[in-house]
């Protein structure tokens, strides 16, 4: 139980980061469908199973790991050509490790902190590795000795130190707000409320930081309507031009984990984290018994909805017995779990341990909502907007963000003095 508890932070990186790129494929299909009125993945299957379509992005990436490898012949540099893909992989990955997925867990005296590396440097660490990912975009584009590749590397470099700089004050005047840039202390500080009833969140105290710290995530992620680096009807693809098979693959998934990590540190800073608004850690211990409840309920109402929804939007003109089995199978032992649970509450009580490992996993999965309705706000953005001209994403960086930061920091500091 204990080297369990200790792994925990690190398997729930994997998962938030990892595991869900595939998912996160699929969420960019589907929502993409939606938007303009069509089917999305709903062909590829395994023995008549399609998963909603999830099965498509499992194949795609079987397709990449399979796929030959072929490195063109004029590539400037071929050690910095190999290692691009896997910098810009590692440094994205690294940014997850030090997101707290719920308070500290106190068993028997011990306190386990959620954290895959539980360090001082808090945000600092996230920006370091956030900046450092841009060096295999960089890297990888002039090591591929192509023009499009270069353009898209020089556009990523010029794009990353225009956004970079709005972040990092945007951050700064939060660290002025939080007193703080331990993300726990963060998101400890935000279960506090005013006047009894506005939650403490960052997107309330600091809106404005808010704004400038969502554009910019945009932009340090490359994601529409910032992909100016790919830029695939002006320069081809950009900076990953030359790269085929799991090389690209690896520039694809990194995409997605930058995308996972940034809409993580967001929720971190700016909504609650983990807390609920109006409750905070104890506040879930002491009303254990009838949060689980509700909770319990509402997951089963969203487990029979969301299976339902599957089934309807799953085949094209034909419908699989064996999958529709699958679902109901599923349902109802999803309910005989939730049910048992309910029952084991009313005849026999949650111990303490019990309640504080109980409101650890409610917390997991208030994180993983919000994250993941973040990741529905990043897909959506960018099925909305067109790409932006490359002058008109400097001038927002420059001209408009950049002002609006160094203004914030002023504001927030008069605010804290006359407050003080």
């Amino acid at each position: 139980m204990h080297e369990l508890l200790i792994l925990t932070p690190f398997i729930l990186t994997l998962l938030f980061s990892l595991a869900t790129v595939p998912l996160l494929v699929w969420m960019e299909r589907r929502i993409a469908a939606l938007i303009q009125d069509r089917y999305g993945p709903n062909r590829c299957h395994v023995g008549g199973i399609r998963l909603a379509g999830i099965i498509q992005s499992i194949a795609d990436m079987m397709k990449l790991v399979f796929k030959e490898e072929v490195a063109p012949s004029h590539i400037k540099n071929r050690f910095y050509y190999l290692v691009a893909p896997s910098l810009i992989f590692i440094a994205s990955f690294l940014t997850f490790m030090v997101i707290p997925y719920a308070d500290n867990l106190e068993l028997n005296g011990t306190s386990y902190v959620m954290q895959a590396l539980p360090t001082d440097l808090g945000i600092l660490w996230f920006i370091a590795f956030a900046g450092l990912s841009v060096y295999g975009i960089i890297i990888g584009g002039w090591a591929s000795h192509s023009k499009y590749a270069i353009l898209g590397s020089l556009r990523a470099s010029a794009q990353v130190i225009s956004y970079e700089v709005s972040m990092g004050l945007a951050i700064v005047s939060l660290l002025l707000t939080y007193n703080s840039i331990h993300l726990n202390d963060i998101v400890t500080y935000q279960s506090q409320t005013f006047f009894g009833f506005i939650p403490a969140w960052g997107i309330i105290m600091q809106p404005l930081a808010t704004l400038i710290f969502v554009i910019t995530s945009f932009a340090e992620t490359n994601r529409a309507p910032f992909d100016a680096a790919e830029g695939e009807s002006e320069i081809v693809a950009g900076y990953h031009t030359e790269y085929g098979a799991m090389k690209f693959g690896l520039f694809f998934v990194a995409e997605y984990i930058a995308m996972a990590a940034s809409g993580a540190l967001m929720v971190t800073l700016f909504f609650g984290g983990y807390q609920l608004p109006w409750l905070t850690t104890q506040d879930l211990i002491t009303h254990f018994d009838i949060l689980s409840g509700v909770i319990i309920g509402f997951g089963l109402i969203f487990m029979f909805l969301f299976l339902r929804w599957m089934r309807r939007n799953n085949s094209y003109n034909e419908k699989s017995k064996r999958e529709t089995k699958i679902y109901a199978v599923t349902i109802v032992l999803f309910s005989l779990s939730l049910f048992s649970l309910i029952a084991y509450s009313i005849y026999a009580g949650y111990s303490d341990d019990q309640k504080h490992i109980g409101v650890m996993l409610i917390q997991f999965s208030i994180f993983a909502a919000k994250i993941f309705t973040l990741h529905f706000i990043y897909i959506w953005v960018r099925w909305t907007f067109p790409r932006f001209r490359y002058d008109q994403t400097q001038k927002l960086g420059w001209n408009i963000l950049l002002p609006l930061a160094i203004l914030n920091i002023v504001i927030t500091a008069i605010v804290i003095i006359g407050v003080n």
